[in-house]
């Protein structure tokens, strides 16, 4: 696990699973995080090369978990459902 300095008051531990993912010619970032040093569950969010953020507004137990999601969405719903072109959306 790698921790991030996000903000000034707050460090993120980001999960080995974040990283670039790759389906369909569709490239995002991939963000597994969750406050460092604690045992809260871990927000996934996905911000395509433009910018835009999809984030789910269900914690996961587990990286795994998160990431698991993130495959169930693009194997339902395709890499599409992950580009935003204007604003962000929650799942």
């Amino acid at each position: 696990m790698e921790v991030i300095v996000e903000n000034e008051d707050r460090e993120l531990e980001h999960s080995s699973l974040s990283g670039r993912f790759t389906r369909d010619g569709v490239t995002v970032d991939v963000k597994i995080y969750r406050f460092a040093g604690t045992d809260d569950p871990w927000q996934l969010e996905v911000v395509d090369q433009e910018g835009s953020s999809t984030a789910w507004d269900k914690p996961f137990p587990t990286p795994q978990d998160a990431f698991d999601a993130l495959n169930q969405t693009v194997e339902e719903e395709g890499m599409a459902a992950l580009v935003v072109p204007l604003k962000s959306t929650i799942h």
